[in-house]
């Protein structure tokens, strides 16, 4: 039976989400987006060479 008070809050928020207008920080966009490599060229930091998944030893 607690169900309501859950209810209401996603409500709540959900109707804040909808109808609120957040600030946008265009400078730190900017920075962002100018700072990022091109699309299908990855960084050092993206690659994860401890990943093992399982099957190199199964390769022929």
């Amino acid at each position: 039976m607690g169900r309501g008070r859950a209810k209401a809050k996603q409500t709540k928020v959900a109707r804040e989400l909808k109808y609120s207008s957040p600030t946008m920080d265009v400078e730190a966009l900017q920075r962002e987006l100018s700072s990022s490599t091109p699309p299908g060229e990855r960084s050092d930091e993206d690659r994860d060479d401890s990943y093992d998944d399982g099957y190199d030893d199964y390769r022929r």
